[in-house]
């Protein structure tokens, strides 16, 4: 088995009997519950055959896991375009945050899921293959490698891996638990912005799409936001992050459109008036645009004083337009 040294330093591990004798230990909890009571609304077997498969090259398992999942979700890339990105020669391999960052720069939303087996399988049978970092070693030896989990068997009980040299690395189910524990169960979901997975939670979902806003990823980030509030129309946060990045856009007209939606729904929601009143003065609306701004301010909250100098800026506006 090719071995990948990626989050932090390690030795190599000749001790193969490791494996051998973590493997016949009873099956940790996640495992056996899921083997003793499955899901029945959780298919039995599931495999994504159609995941692409990049071998690894020594210590370079993070551009080829991360290669695997790009191109899942619809991207054509090499895993040696990834190398510049992800792979510290220093430490002979890649860290979780280089692969999250690298997804978004390519404008994939990067979503980390938790420490859930059984959320982790719903993902795979949803149709996302999940990059997982697993410990091959042992917590006092060592061996870190990231792999993607493109299948399952729970008859078998059984995982199906894009690993190393081998495109179909078939592991216990119960083996895999332990080696993803001592990884601290990272495992990153990548999937095209306005796509969905079921393990997307509003909170993290929205984190997920300002952090791809935050790479500068705006069209990417707009398809995410709008996806997100066909699921949960009411999130603020999603609201707010469709009306900028919109504007981000040079899209004001449905910049506008996008705050206006929000009010309709929290009409106390002071940032939303001023960043509509902002959209309005910019499309020339200046009588609107003073409305939303005094409403901003009489509603005031920690960013008063922003609230102020837009008012300020739109009075200023009108007195012009009024002495022409």
């Amino acid at each position: 088995m090719n071995r990948c040294r990626g989050a932090r330093r390690a030795r190599p591990l000749y001790g193969w009997f490791l494996l051998l004798a973590l493997a016949g230990c009873a099956a940790p909890p996640q495992t056996a519950r899921l083997l003793q009571e499955p899901p029945r609304d959780l298919p039995p077997a599931v495999e994504l055959a159609a995941a692409p498969f990049f071998p690894q090259e020594d210590y370079q398992c993070g551009p080829a896991a991360l290669a695997t999942v790009l191109g899942a979700s619809g991207l054509d890339i090499d895993p040696e375009a990834l190398v510049p990105q992800v792979y510290l020669p220093a430490r002979r391999g890649s860290l979780q945050l280089e692969l999250v960052a690298a997804a978004r720069r390519h404008g994939r939303l990067a979503y980390v899921l938790g420490p859930d087996l059984e959320e982790l399988l719903r993902q795979v049978a949803a149709g996302h293959p999940v990059l997982v970092l697993q410990n091959l070693g042992t917590d006092w030896y060592p061996v870190w490698h990231f792999a993607v989990v493109v299948g399952y068997d729970l008859a078998r009980g059984e995982v199906v891996l894009r690993s190393g040299r081998r495109p179909r690395h078939r592991v216990g189910l119960a083996l895999f638990e332990r080696t993803w524990g001592r990884g601290g169960h990272f495992a990153l979901l990548v999937v095209r912005p306005g796509d969905w997975a079921p393990a997307f939670r509003p909170g993290a979902y929205a984190r997920a799409v300002v952090a791809l806003e935050a790479a500068g990823r705006w069209e990417a980030a707009r398809a995410a936001y709008a996806a997100g509030l066909r699921r949960w129309p009411g999130s603020v946060v999603l609201g707010m992050g469709l009306g900028n990045t919109l504007h981000a856009l040079g899209r004001r007209e449905a910049a506008a459109a996008a705050f206006r939606a929000l009010l309709q729904r929290r009409p106390d929601y002071a940032p939303a008036h001023n960043n509509l009143a902002q959209v309005l003065l910019e499309l020339g609306e200046l009588a609107a645009a003073h409305g939303h701004a005094r409403r901003a301010v009489a509603l005031g909250g920690p960013h008063a004083a922003v609230y102020r100098e837009t008012l300020d800026r739109i009075e200023t506006a009108l007195a012009r337009a009024g002495g022409r």
